[in-house]
């Protein structure tokens, strides 16, 4: 629902950061498959290979969430397309921002507790959603009031560079532990 939601706030308002959080969404929604099938341990999973290739296609769904943000991004800027003020889209940030910083501290609990590496990770993507959430809501807000039509794809350029760090931190988390890294480099 979130996706449909934004995404035609978005285009409503012209907003590309309110239609790249939609598209986030789904993003998310591929992370959390993920760990919910590697939650589901009912299977032998030697040398936790299951949960580093879980960590891997985390990491995938945070470059891809980066890439696709710095290309719209850029192309926003170059092109200078202006956002309209959306006072609805500004409400359901405020509502997706906190939901989603509540739920990235109840997800790195409940990781922490269980010992879940891939549900440790996923909490890093849903507070990476709150911040976007936030950041789109800050660059809404400085369009609608200041007339900083560039708030709103510098927003997402600047989210795109925490999802890219991201990405590279899950895939290295996904290197299998308890291996001498100095053997790997000598290969």
């Amino acid at each position: 629902m979130e996706v449909v939601v934004t995404v035609t706030l978005g285009i409503q308002a012209h907003s590309l950061a309110l239609v790249a959080f939609g598209l986030d969404s789904v993003v998310e929604i591929v992370a959390s498959t993920v760990v919910i099938r590697n939650l589901r341990g009912d299977v032998d999973d030697p040398g936790d290979e299951r949960v580093h290739r879980s960590l891997k296609h985390i990491a995938g769904a945070f470059w891809f969430l980066a890439a696709f943000l710095a290309i719209a991004s850029v192309r926003g800027l170059v092109l200078g397309d202006h956002a309209e003020s959306t006072p609805l889209g500004m409400a359901y940030l405020v509502i997706a921002a906190l939901s989603m910083f509540v739920l990235a501290v109840v997800k790195r609990r409940t990781a922490e507790a269980s010992g879940s590496e891939t549900l440790l990770a996923e909490s890093s993507m849903t507070f990476l959603d709150g911040c976007l959430s936030t950041g789109i809501l800050l660059a809404l807000v400085a369009n609608s009031t200041f007339g900083w039509w560039w708030a709103d794809p510098l927003a997402a350029l600047v989210v795109a560079g925490f999802a890219l760090s991201e990405g590279i931190s899950h895939w290295t988390a996904a290197a299998p532990h308890g291996i001498d890294r100095t053997e790997i480099d000598h290969q």
